[in-house]
């Protein structure tokens, strides 16, 4: 018995370490009405409002106003004075994998892709980790809701959009299985620009793999017309959204013939809701994306142009280019450095700086994402009706030398800013001011004595 209760305080011993170092617990629902007063909120559809009285209640926006033209009692709300201070929509992160992945070289920790080419069935929100060190520091920077998607593969599976602050994936969930990700193959690859000798080859299996899809497509669509199936298919099952418009499909793809191709073939299969995701000569092909109605997610602006004889600022530029000819555009950030993505805020204030109005910029990041992730019902703006999911910055949040988060909303909570950068600061400067100060006493007996 005693060998027994000495291998349980051991096993306390053990996690103990593990639960301090835990992610913040989510913040309680809001309790009372809310009252942010005197900033400037900037709205998500282009309009600013200098002066501004903000009201939320049971976590949804019921006041947005001019301060100067209402009247107020703040002794009936919990109020922040925010004076010289900013207030934007929470911006919104689309095809992520947070959540999904915690550190790349450590394959133990990365749950964003399955084996084998075609996995139209897999969720990605049952893999979501709500306790990843990574998501805090996303909340630093203004973003507060993400669709976390799935890699890999042909067609990758099926992402869900989160909002972040939540114990597990049924709280964090605010549109399941939102979208089909196609990765469409590149027609050819770029390789050797680290060395300064650029090679292109071309995919031999192009037009295989093209096939492989086209055949999957073909199939989900008879699938999605039939009343009576003796059973399901769970592959084509996934699709079938695409066809009634439920869920949209996301095609990765970056180039002028991949994007038109791949466009073309879901266009002629019926499905409704379409957006390129990458798209890095979308400008290429503005007139036929106008003309098919598709929304666009440029990624990973702050990079160089892909090919040599293109314009240096085109990947700043790009965004400007097609929202003028009346494309949706959104911004978002792929690659395996998931950590890059609390950039996304600085990626618009880029785009703003090469031919964009920064409210028009905050549109890339906050309603424009919004709407091409169909939740622009409850995100995306301040207006009354909406998720109170919002952001206070001392200085411009597009801005990466004066943003400054200090307070966040998610729907009304009042969330926490701390990740675990923070807890090993307040750590490691608490030991050593605690040893630098008992040096310091040892230092002043030793002067006294030597005085004596």
């Amino acid at each position: 018995m005693t060998k027994f209760y000495s291998a349980v305080v051991l096993m306390i011993l053990a996690v103990a370490p593990v639960a301090f170092a835990q992610v913040p617990a989510p913040a309680p629902p809001q309790s009372k009405p809310i009252l942010l007063l005197n900033g400037t909120a900037h709205i998500g559809n282009g309009e600013v409002i200098e002066n501004s009285a903000i009201v939320f209640e049971n976590g949804e926006l019921t006041l947005i106003a001019d301060a100067r033209n209402i009247r107020l009692n703040p002794e009936d709300f919990e109020t922040f004075s925010i004076e010289g201070k900013h207030v934007y929509p929470g911006i919104v992160l689309p095809a992520t994998d947070l959540g999904l992945q915690e550190i790349s070289a450590v394959r133990a920790t990365v749950d964003n892709d399955e084996v084998g080419a075609l996995n139209p069935n897999v969720r990605s929100i049952i893999a979501y980790n709500t306790d990843s060190e990574i998501i805090p520091t996303m909340r630093f920077n203004g973003i507060l809701t993400a669709q976390t998607t799935p890699k890999g593969g042909l067609i990758s599976g099926t992402s869900s959009i989160v909002q972040l602050d939540a114990w597990n994936w049924e709280d964090a969930v605010m549109k399941m299985d939102d979208a089909m990700h196609v990765q469409w193959p590149r027609y050819f690859s770029i390789s050797g620009w680290w060395t300064g000798k650029i090679e292109i080859k071309k995919n031999e299996k192009y037009e295989e793999q093209v096939e492989m899809l086209r055949t999957y497509l073909t199939e989900a669509s008879a699938y999605a017309k039939m009343e009576n199936r003796e059973s399901d298919n769970l592959k084509l099952e996934a699709a079938k959204g695409l066809f009634d418009g439920s869920k949209s499909l996301f095609l990765h793809a970056e180039y002028m013939k991949e994007i038109v191709e791949s466009v073309t073939l879901a266009k002629e299969l019926g499905v409704q809701n379409i957006v390129v995701a990458g798209a890095d000569e979308a400008w290429k092909v503005k007139d036929f994306l106008k003309d098919n109605d598709v929304s666009v997610l440029i990624s990973n602006v702050h990079r160089l142009p892909s090919v040599p004889e293109q314009d240096i600022n085109m990947p700043y530029k790009l965004p400007a280019l097609l929202a003028k000819e009346g494309i949706n555009v959104g911004l978002m950030f792929s690659g395996d450095m998931l950590q890059n993505a609390r950039n996304l805020p600085f990626f618009a204030g880029t785009v703003a700086a090469h031919g964009m109005d920064k409210e028009e910029a905050l549109k890339l990041i906050t309603s424009n994402n919004a709407k091409i992730l169909g939740i622009d019902d409850r995100l995306g703006t301040l207006e009354v009706g909406k998720d109170a999911t919002l952001v206070v910055s001392g200085g411009d949040l597009l801005d990466m030398r004066t943003s400054d988060v200090q307070v966040a909303f998610i729907q009304g909570r009042k969330v926490p800013l701390e990740a675990m950068q923070q807890r090993l600061y307040k750590k490691y400067k608490e030991k050593y001011s605690s040893q630098n100060k008992g040096a310091g006493d040892a230092g002043s007996e030793n002067m006294n004595e030597g005085d004596k």
